[in-house]
């Protein structure tokens, strides 16, 4: 079975953006590329909700990845799919579902959006948290986690300083 991993960088008062989705805040470094490097070849599929899609494009970042398959999740995105984008207007859970359970492929990476992590979380299917946590107080902006309808507890399994005060953690999900 493959594993899902809810990934990404946020600020210390928990958000993934600015409430224009702008991410100017984010310190980039040698130390979270080499992370991001490694992460990159242990997965072969992202998925991802619409909002998070149309930021990604607007930073030239939504074409998709080379040799990774990237499924959008969207009620109202219409555009023809891809080679490397493809439009899904399935149940999110039920299609990460049928992913996670191919016998084939490496790890799955949800990627941005708490709205679509939460709908996962929920029919736990997230395995793993990964995160790399900024020191600035955004003070509003889009949530990383939103309410859910009962609690996940999670397992520590790597806490790491970075450079620029950075600190990277990462989580099983302890499953229900």
């Amino acid at each position: 079975m493959r594993k899902v991993i809810f990934g990404g960088a946020n600020s210390l008062d928990n958000f993934i953006a600015r409430p224009d989705g702008t991410v100017d805040w984010l310190l980039s470094s040698k130390d979270v590329q080499e992370i991001m490097k490694e992460t990159w070849k242990t997965i072969d599929t992202i998925v991802m909700g619409r909002k998070t899609y149309e930021i990604a494009e607007r930073m030239g970042a939504g074409g998709g990845h080379s040799g990774i398959k990237t499924y959008v999740f969207s009620r109202t995105i219409t555009k023809p799919n891809t080679k490397k984008v493809i439009f899904v207007n399935d149940d999110a859970a039920a299609f990460v579902r049928r992913l996670k359970h191919e016998t084939e492929g490496q790890d799955i990476c949800v990627m941005g959006g708490g709205v679509l992590a939460k709908s996962l979380f929920e029919a736990d299917l997230i395995d793993e948290i990964g995160f790399n946590i900024h020191p600035v107080l955004l003070g509003s902006g889009i949530p990383l986690f939103h309410e859910m309808s009962r609690q996940i507890d999670l397992k520590l399994k790597e806490c790491r300083q970075l450079s620029k005060g950075c600190v990277y953690l990462t989580y099983k999900v302890k499953h229900a």
